[in-house]
């Protein structure tokens, strides 16, 4: 849909709300526009709007309990991921899912990025010590980035049941626009109905308020490395 036909249907629905008409013709102008677009048909379509949505977004908002955030993985980590024992993906697969995960990290920079990371995902090891080690060394790396804040939640913060899954909830140009995003194993599932969007921005802040604080993270990573 181009911005004109956007701005004429905002016109017959009587949408008075300039700012979200802008943003949604802004977004309708520039559609098929991004670097993403080389891999249409290549890898699956939740692939592409993850980095759309990140490349959009004004503000990025992420827990991960399992995996160490995709925005912040090594090559070797991605690698490693991609290439699991378990996994039924070809040579051609990998390399285009690690090349495609790198280029995302490009947002890194452009706009705020705060990550809360549990335990798990910093003990995880998909590779060996060595590739672990070098890991921990990029989070610390990507954290002194002013836009990167990165907080940890250890395993012995009593009562954390907030979520169960990763969650990332992207910041829109418009509070209209702000979407989640929920990870799973075979895809991912976006959620933009503002009741929910409501509901997981409350789930972050219960983690976040759960976390330890900026510095403590970072210190808790420095120990969890010397102990790999």
């Amino acid at each position: 849909m181009s911005a004109e036909r956007v701005r004429h249907w905002a016109g017959a629905y009587a949408c008075d709300d300039e700012a979200l008409v802008d943003a949604l013709a802004d977004m309708a102008s520039e559609r098929g526009r991004g670097w993403w677009e080389e891999y249409r048909g290549l890898l699956p379509p939740s692939f592409l709007d993850l980095a759309e949505l990140e490349q959009r977004a004004v503000y990025l908002r992420s827990f991960e309990n399992l995996y160490i955030p995709g925005l912040l993985q090594t090559e070797e980590q991605v690698r490693a991921t991609y290439a699991s024992p378990v996994s039924t993906l070809g040579e051609e697969q990998i390399e285009a899912r690690v090349a495609f995960r790198l280029r995302r990290q490009a947002v890194l920079g452009q706009a705020p990025y705060d990550v809360v990371i549990h335990e798990a995902a910093l003990r995880v090891r998909p590779a060996d010590r060595k590739v672990a080690q070098r890991q921990m060394a990029h989070i610390l790396e990507q954290s002194d980035r002013p836009e990167v804040t990165v907080r940890v939640v250890p395993f012995d913060v009593d009562s954390f049941t907030q979520i169960g899954t990763p969650v990332l909830l992207a910041g829109g140009s418009v509070p209209q626009l702000d979407t989640v995003m929920l990870d799973s194993l075979h895809d991912g599932t976006f959620v933009d109905a503002e009741a929910q969007v409501r509901l997981y921005r409350r789930v972050i802040d219960s983690v976040e308020s759960a976390a330890l604080g900026i510095v403590e993270s970072r210190d808790f990573i420095h120990r969890l490395a010397r102990q790999m």
